[in-house]
């Protein structure tokens, strides 16, 4: 099989890699750019655990061939904390005790953050909702929509 070349941003830096057709994002980031934050639930896109965002766009990396990241910007969860400094939402996942094995934890996160760019002061409900399609078989959900408010409010400076 060929591969095809594919050049694109990731957590800001210019990448480029080769990958098979058939190959998936999640497999391109977490085999050939050893990227492994994004983790791999399902392989379905049921499960939220590797969300990553496109463009803004949140998408679950299992349903994204590689191919299609030419051009595109890509943010991870390697990108999230600036240097030893973690994003907000990390920081309040620790505090809030919102996670346990961590396999949804990154998937959690990315959907968190591309909620707050669109929606700074959510509700409860629409926390919910936002991330109804990422799924935890550890914590329950309460700990996770409490870190998400309470992020939400030190954004901002509530």
């Amino acid at each position: 099989m060929s591969k095809h070349h594919v050049s694109t941003v990731i957590n800001g830096d210019p990448v480029e890699f080769l990958c098979e057709t058939q190959q998936t994002l999640l497999n391109v980031l977490r085999d050939d750019l050893s990227m492994t934050g994004t983790k791999e639930g399902c392989g379905t896109g049921d499960c939220g655990a590797c969300s990553v965002t496109i463009d803004g766009r949140m998408v679950c990396s299992c349903l994204v061939l590689g191919v299609e990241a030419n051009g595109k910007s890509i943010q991870t969860i390697e990108g999230m904390a600036n240097g030893t400094e973690l994003h907000v939402l990390q920081r309040k996942f620790l505090e809030h005790a919102a996670l346990q094995c961590g396999i949804c934890t990154p998937g959690f996160l990315i959907a968190s953050r591309a909620l707050l760019e669109r929606n700074p002061d959510p509700t409860e409900e629409e926390v919910r909702f936002w991330l109804a399609g990422n799924l935890c078989r550890c914590t329950g959900y309460n700990k996770i929509i409490e870190a998400v408010l309470d992020a939400a409010r030190e954004l901002r400076g509530a």
